[in-house]
């Protein structure tokens, strides 16, 4: 099989299997062996079509960039991702998208943060990261795997509201008429933009991570990415 098409039928493969095993099949299954089983069985399908992904991504040849990213396109590209990192780290508290047994008492809570730019800060913090590479690394064979990743995050944040909806009903249903999918979606609409002050954890655990995983890029053997393009 030729680098790229191993490359699309392994991406095709872990979004499928991801799909499939948090919808249609996981009632089922769950029902079946058992909800501790089948986390089991996902998270090794999961690893496994990841691994598969790593594996044809490293096994492509060198592609040209179908453009030059310059210092503009890479200061934006950086910040971008650091917008994506405080996303993410806000997400990890008090979110009433995770499996969380206290979900529905964060969602009776006022949106405020990054909850108030959006209900699914973690995804969208993913799906901007995706496209931050997309745009200094643009070749057919990132346009592909940055793709997936943000394919992945915004359709299963979609599925996310549906079956959210249906485990917590109105608890969600009133969250979700409060926030918006978009972000800034509802400040462009005339909500007050001071209630998307990031929190402390999230401002500041982003700057940090950002901090670190740009120069772990650099550190790694990567392309060096964020500040230390300028300061290095």
């Amino acid at each position: 099989m030729q680098p790229m098409s191993l490359l699309v039928t392994t991406c095709v493969l872990f979004v499928g299997t991801h799909f499939a095993l948090s919808h249609p099949l996981r009632a089922p299954l769950a029902g079946r062996m058992g909800e501790r089983a089948f986390l089991i069985i996902y998270s090794i399908v999961a690893i496994a079509t990841f691994i598969m992904v790593v594996q044809a991504w490293r096994g492509m040849p060198p592609e040209p960039p179908l453009w030059v990213a310059g210092d503009a396109l890479w200061a934006f590209a950086s910040l971008l991702v650091l917008f994506a990192s405080v996303l993410f780290m806000g997400s990890l508290i008090g979110n009433p998208a995770l499996p969380a047994p206290n979900a529905a008492f964060a969602a009776q809570g006022a949106p405020r943060g990054v909850y108030a730019i959006t209900r699914h800060p973690m995804m969208w913090g993913f799906a901007l990261w995706a496209f931050a590479h997309a745009l200094v690394m643009p070749t057919p064979a990132q346009f592909i795997l940055s793709g997936m990743i943000a394919f992945l995050a915004l359709a299963g944040s979609a599925g996310q509201d549906v079956k959210k909806a249906r485990l917590m009903g109105d608890s969600w249903r009133h969250w979700a008429a409060r926030t918006s999918f978009v972000p800034f979606a509802r400040q462009l609409g005339g909500a007050p933009w001071g209630d998307t002050l990031p929190r402390p954890h999230a401002l500041f655990g982003g700057i940090v991570l950002w901090i670190a995983a740009t120069w772990a890029h650099g550190a790694l053997g990567y392309m060096v990415a964020g500040i230390w393009r300028w300061i290095g």
